[in-house]
């Protein structure tokens, strides 16, 4: 009796291994889904941090592959279709190119495919102090004030807005030869974008006065008229019309405010002396 158990149970071990290794050979045979992998394209990018006017080369892009249809319109696939050309605004690191940022090959490199058809580049030599301490970079926005005197007059000298929502191109440092020393010395450039009547005016600006350049908010467009301040103006001695200030400007930046002399000691006085003592009369 006791070995008919043992001979059952010795089948039904041998009958579920059997099941169970049969079962495992076909699981493993049947092959493991492949994962499909989603279509891409090759797109040109930027290499690197390219400035504006960069002429492409072949370091400064590499093609990387985009998922199928989210590239945009028009983007390059190949790198040799851009190196050679000059880019029309800065690139950064991975952003694609696209033809709308390249100059054609007959417009050539650097600077003059920039300038938009009716507009004009204009450089100007500035200081550290003129050039707002070097904060002035490429894509500022800037206001030009000039002081000269159309007369040969001091008191005529008089300081003005001139230009006044002005586009950065370029800002940079460059060699010349001193006049006087005769030694090369490194002087500081703005290029500036103008029209035509308005390099006019800036040349002549700098040519007969002194220009200074006024740092301007990017968001910022007005371009309010200003009547100007003479010396008198500055000092008091003759009023100067009320500066008319934007709302925002009048409820959430502080008013600077100007200090004049007393207006006792511009005008004529005469000492007087009355025994050991001494006073001034103003003369009215």
């Amino acid at each position: 009796m006791r070995s008919r158990i043992f001979a059952v149970l010795a089948i039904a071990i041998l009958a579920g291994g059997g099941l169970a290794y049969g079962t495992y050979n076909v699981i493993n045979a049947q092959a493991a889904p492949k994962a499909v992998a989603a279509p891409t394209e090759p797109v040109v990018v930027a290499a690197n941090d390219l400035p504006l006017g960069t002429e492409l080369k072949a370091d400064d892009v590499k093609v990387v592959n985009f998922p199928k249809g989210s590239a945009p319109e028009g983007a390059y696939i190949k790198t040799d279709a851009v190196i050679g050309l000059g880019i029309t605004v800065p690139l950064v690191k991975n952003e694609i190119v696209l033809p709308a940022k390249l100059a054609t090959k007959e417009a050539g490199v650097g600077l003059p495919p920039v300038i938009p058809e009716g507009m004009r580049a204009v450089s100007v030599r500035v200081n550290e102090v003129i050039g707002v301490a070097g904060y002035v970079l490429p894509g500022n926005r800037v206001d030009i004030l000039a002081t000269a005197s159309p007369t040969d007059a001091h008191s005529d000298t008089i300081t003005k807005v001139i230009l006044a929502n002005v586009q950065v191109l370029t800002s940079g440092t460059r060699m010349e030869q001193d006049q006087e020393k005769g030694k090369p010395m490194q002087v500081t450039v703005v290029t500036l974008l103008v029209f035509p009547d308005q390099a006019e005016r800036l040349a002549l600006a700098s040519t007969e006065g002194k220009i200074q350049l006024a740092l301007r908010n990017p968001l910022d467009k007005t371009a309010p008229e200003t009547p100007g301040i003479k010396t008198a103006n500055l000092m008091g001695l003759v009023k100067a019309p009320a500066p008319q200030r934007p709302q925002s400007a009048k409820s959430n930046s502080p008013v600077p405010v100007t200090t004049s002399a007393p207006t006792t000691a511009l005008l004529p006085t005469v000492e007087v002396i009355r025994g050991d003592k001494r006073s001034a009369e103003v003369i009215k």
